[in-house]
């Protein structure tokens, strides 16, 4: 089974409000969204790391095994934050689509061209050593270009280098498309059909998926990743545009959020491959996480968390550096547990050791390269000298 790993969002990366992006409200900040979203990062870094555990993760619980929901949930709600930010602003012409376009490409392409450069500088500097990265098979010459592109979820092959980048490179398809999915969306008059008309599209795709591919959304090839990311991009935009429309009632959207989310815990009890067709599973865990995003999303944020904010905050910046960092770490790790007998204690003690080395990369990443890059760039995207 394929999954990535936004977000993304997007990665994602396309829901975080950066300078560049401020038409997103602060109300909406700190809040139910922001928490899933830092969890969803979560559970993709343990998704990736887990192959490196002593023991395969996924032995104790399935859930471990289940990263393409997290996947799933970003690229839902990258379609629907950017509903939120710029639905208004697009309608009414304010942002124009090639101002919208240059946003977009502004706050993706600086961040992932500067650790996709790392990265093959690092490759680099292993073979100079006389030593390979790990899993050195990953890392094709020939895939960097298109990965530096992002061209690599439009049927080029996309399983190498900064993996997670694929949904990035199916996100440009979806931001190219936004302001006129948008305008369309906007001509529905009941906010009750905009939740079903999104099923519908994912419906129509997935069959699409299960014609052509023989498979799931879920399982299709990363190089084929805008198959399954626009469908959950117009969903989580018609989510959005429901919630403009002050749908549903605030007392009807704490029931959407908890049912959601206890649907979703319910459905991780289920062995995915033991039921007749995975799609038992995957489209009732999709249902649930559109209700979760609609619910969280419908509901004020009245007691907003700093610290909740800046996890979410960190969610791109994870996203697009924990690859590069477990490369240099499991490197180091697999070469040394190979040179040195190391107890299974001591072996699971340093793959727990990953996850906080991942976060403060990220962190260092988001506040001393990202951030301070968006700063710059914010007048250029916003048309101001």
């Amino acid at each position: 089974m394929q999954t990535p790993v936004l977000p993304p969002a997007a990665p994602d990366e396309a829901t975080l409000t950066s300078v560049a992006d401020r038409p997103l409200r602060a109300a909406v900040r700190g809040g139910a969204l922001d928490l899933l979203r830092f969890l969803a990062s979560l559970l993709i870094v343990i998704y990736h790391y887990g192959a490196e555990s002593p023991l395969r993760i996924e032995r104790f619980h399935q859930v471990f095994s289940r990263g393409f929901l997290a996947t799933d949930f970003f690229l839902m709600l990258s379609g629907y934050v950017l509903g939120r930010a710029y639905g208004a602003s697009t309608l009414t012409g304010r942002i124009s689509p090639p101002r919208f376009w240059l946003r977009r490409a502004g706050r993706v392409w600086p961040a992932h061209l500067i650790v996709l450069a790392a990265m093959a500088l690092l490759v680099l500097a292993l073979n100079a050593l006389g030593t390979d990265a790990h899993k050195p098979s990953r890392f094709a010459w020939d895939q960097l270009p298109g990965q530096a592109l992002l061209i690599h979820a439009w049927g080029f092959p996309s399983d190498g280098w900064n993996l997670p980048s694929w949904s990035l490179s199916a996100l440009i398809i979806c931001y190219a498309l936004f302001p006129f999915l948008w305008k369309g969306i906007s001509r529905v008059r009941h906010a009750w059909l905009l939740p079903l008309i999104g099923a519908a599209i994912y419906g129509l795709f997935e069959l699409l998926a299960g014609r052509v591919f023989d498979h799931a959304l879920a399982d299709i090839s990363f190089q084929f990743g805008i198959v399954r990311a626009l469908p959950l991009f117009v969903l989580g935009a018609c989510l959005a545009r429901a919630v403009e429309m002050n749908w549903p009632s605030e007392a009807a959207a704490r029931v959407l959020l908890l049912g959601g989310c206890g649907g979703l815990v319910l459905l991780q009890t289920l062995d995915r491959y033991a039921l007749p067709s995975p799609l038992l599973f995957d489209l009732p865990s999709l249902a649930a996480i559109a209700l979760i995003i609609l619910g969280a999303g419908r509901l004020p944020v009245k007691r907003p968390r700093a610290w909740i904010e800046e996890g979410a905050k960190l969610s791109f910046a994870l996203f697009i550096t924990h690859i590069f960092v477990g490369v240099i770490y499991w490197s180091a790790v697999h070469k040394l547990i190979d040179t040195v007998p190391i107890g299974i204690g001591w072996q699971w003690l340093m793959w727990l050791a990953a996850f906080p080395l991942a976060y403060g990369a990220a962190w260092l990443f988001h506040t001393y390269v990202d951030q301070p890059l968006q700063d710059r760039l914010a007048p250029w995207l916003r048309g101001r000298s």
